[in-house]
């Protein structure tokens, strides 16, 4: 008896290693991507120095679109014939797919647009509010329910997030449209995150959800493009080097690995932790451009950090089992 006493006592030391072990990797990865998409707003102010905001995401999303469904391809064809997929549920996930792009894609044009109407200050600010949107639609839609823990974490790191643009913040009338463009620029990249949450939680394919965004957003920013620019692909090497940059760095590698990140954490919590990425950009601002880095920064990595940590030891983060 004492025998099987210790075996099931190993057992359970062994389980909690491994889901320790495990749960090291998939912050792990999640960190990856966060510094990977923190690249994305040096490499799009390098771009832009020959190429518009809306060219510069046309070129990052179509190279990324060629990327990814090269990969596509080397995938084996009988891989899939092994999931059987009705018809109708085969619907849902494709119009999920597009709604997905469109909410991402929308988002980018829209932030690109805030910068030109507001501060990148307020802008800031108002993107930290994106955890928000994300928990309300996943209480509202999802009918999901986060304890006091989760709820106090994710308040603290969003007031983290708000306090990096905050000694730039310029309240006013004169900005109140790009405040608003760069407000509901936040709510769809929160509704971008939790679609791609809800599809990862039933069993979508990293490739497939990234592949659909990248090819959607492509078409949508197409016509914009061509409208709007006179100049759309880049001229010099070194602006061609920059745009594959953003397409390999933060659209295929970063974006891939927070998609990959949905099936391990809720899409709440990847919210929550992608708040770090304007710290991240700060330092690297600091170290390619030697742009000051100010004490707030210092206390909004302070009040993030926490809030992540609270979030991340919260037990409404278990995923409940699917109906």
């Amino acid at each position: 008896m004492n025998k099987n006493i210790l075996l099931t006592s190993h057992e359970i030391n062994h389980s909690s290693q491994s889901k320790l072990i495990k749960d090291v990797v998939s912050l792990g990865i999640l960190t990856i991507a966060v510094i990977a998409l923190a690249f994305s707003p040096i490499l799009t102010k390098l771009s832009e120095i020959e190429l518009s905001p809306t060219a510069t995401i046309f070129n990052r999303l179509w190279i990324a679109t060629m990327i990814t469904g090269c990969w596509q391809l080397t995938k084996t064809p009988a891989k899939f014939k092994q999931i059987p997929l009705s018809k109708s549920s085969f619907d849902v996930t494709l119009g999920l797919l597009i709604l997905a792009s469109l909410c991402a894609t929308a988002s980018a044009v829209l932030w690109a647009i805030s910068l030109t109407q507001t501060s990148v200050a307020s802008s800031t600010v108002l993107r930290s509010l994106t955890p928000l949107f994300i928990s309300l639609g996943a209480w509202l839609i999802l009918k999901q329910s986060f304890n006091r823990q989760f709820i106090l974490g994710m308040i603290l790191a969003t007031i983290g997030g708000m306090t990096i643009g905050w000694d730039d913040l310029q309240l006013g009338t004169a900005h109140l449209l790009g405040d608003g463009i760069a407000l509901f620029s936040a709510a769809l990249h929160g509704a971008n995150i939790l679609i791609i949450g809800y599809l990862r939680d039933r069993d979508c394919t990293t490739n497939r959800v990234l592949l659909w965004r990248c090819a959607c957003g492509t078409l949508m920013v197409l016509p914009v493009v061509c409208l709007t620019d006179t100049q759309i692909l880049p001229i010099s090497w070194s602006s061609w080097l920059i745009v594959i940059a953003l397409a390999v760095i933060c659209q295929t590698w970063g974006q891939g690995l927070l998609v990959y990140s949905l099936k391990q954490f809720s899409a709440s919590f990847v919210g929550i932790f992608a708040l770090l990425k304007p710290l991240i950009t700060a330092l690297l601002a600091w170290i390619i451009f030697a742009e000051a880095i100010s004490v707030t920064s210092a206390i909004a990595l302070v009040l993030i950090s926490i809030g992540i940590y609270w979030a991340k030891s919260s037990e409404s983060l278990i995923p409940e089992p699917a109906n």
